[in-house]
């Protein structure tokens, strides 16, 4: 299937017919196809400057910054462009933190990560990664992490040592099947961070800015990190854009020329982010995802049990997770297909539901319809 256009929650192929698109969290267009704030943005951006060099400032870039940190409650910004470049910047700011403020020796800090954990695929990240299919092939790979199981607060505290730079963790970890950790997790991990003196990196790049219901998936447990990696949502589904935010006494270890992008923070980028940030500074998004996320888990509960076995996530985020011996994750996907609806799944046995934050209750519910008409027939 080729796409050709698309608008609010809605795309069309080539042959014109349309489709709800449930993939929106995976394809970061959390705000709908050509939302006309971020189009207009681009548009007026695109009559300006879209590239400077980096011996040049340009005027949005530091707004940019300002804003973004005042709407994420940090105080420094690196962008960046894509959710993977965010987290591997993310390792390279904690390893650095670590050398010059912990004070552990150079080339053994080490990063504790999770189990089932999804963070990109470049070679330094798939080196951590429980998924063989992401490993398979690509060795030799970086040292320095520790793996322990998603949930676990004792494996975690046994994991930590004096050379723990920092944990990296998701809130909800998508690629796994949009699952929620236990209840205190998230605050048990904050204080074991505290305790060791470890810094504490959450990877919100798809549960963060209105997914869950809150701006930031942490936020639901009241739980701060020291740094944020964010992407996806960021670039409103028009471009590339990510950042790592997070407290100046960490982001400010790096000196000049130690870290850098050519097209991070670049004019049209600032101008895509801004609109975004706006959009989410009124928390209208945030109210939406809580309230519509609400009837999604209603609706979707009831099919417990009727091939199928539980359902996970949080906000419009959902996983539906599927009964042994029925549909495979891949059949429902493709049996949903025929019936206008685009979702993926993930592990072979989940449907991962992400429907974009501008969706209506109809929309949603002629969605939930085709789905439970598909894993109950």
């Amino acid at each position: 299937m080729v796409i050709t256009s698309g608008e609010g929650a809605w795309v069309t192929d080539v042959t014109g017919r349309r489709y709800l698109d449930f993939l929106a969290g995976y394809s970061a267009l959390n705000f709908g196809h050509r939302h006309p704030a971020l189009v207009a943005a681009a548009v007026d951006q695109l009559g300006r400057v879209t590239l400077t060099s980096r011996a040049f400032h340009h005027n949005l870039f530091g707004v940019f910054c300002r804003e973004l940190a005042q709407l994420t409650g940090t105080e420094m910004v690196l962008p960046m462009n894509t959710g993977v470049e965010a987290v591997e910047s993310a390792i390279k700011v904690a390893r650095l933190w670590a050398h010059r403020v912990k004070g552990v020796p150079d080339e053994t800090a080490e990063i504790v990560v999770m189990g089932g954990n999804f963070h990109g695929r470049t070679t330094t990240i798939v080196s951590f990664s429980t998924d063989e299919v992401a490993r398979a092939g690509f060795g030799p790979f970086t040292p320095g992490f520790v793996v322990v199981p998603y949930g676990d607060l004792d494996a975690l505290r046994g994991a930590m040592t004096p050379r723990t730079a920092a944990v990296l963790v998701e809130p909800v970890q998508g690629e796994g099947g949009v699952l929620v950790p236990p209840p205190g997790y998230l605050a048990g991990v904050r204080a074991a961070c505290d305790d060791a003196g470890a810094l504490l990196i959450a990877d919100e790049i798809q549960s963060g800015l209105a997914r869950t219901g809150e701006l930031l998936a942490l936020d639901h447990d009241g739980v701060r990190a020291d740094l944020y990696t964010l992407g996806k949502a960021l670039g409103g589904g028009i471009l590339p854009v990510s950042a790592v935010v997070g407290r100046r006494a960490v982001l400010g270890v790096l000196r000049p020329g130690e870290h850098g992008s050519t097209f991070g923070g670049n004019p049209l980028a600032c101008a895509v982010g801004r609109a975004v940030i706006t959009l989410l500074a009124s928390g209208e998004f945030q109210v939406h995802s809580r309230e519509l996320g609400a009837h999604l888990h209603d609706r979707l509960r009831t099919l417990v049990g009727h091939g199928v076995t539980q359902v996970t996530g949080r906000g419009l985020w959902a996983g539906v997770h599927l009964a042994p011996g029925g549909l495979t994750g891949r059949r429902a996907a493709e049996a949903l297909l025929t019936r206008g609806v685009l979702c993926k799944e993930t592990h072979r046995t989940t449907l991962r539901i992400a429907p974009p934050l501008v969706i209506t209750r109809e929309e949603l519910d002629l969605a939930l319809d085709a789905i439970t008409d598909v894993l109950t027939h």
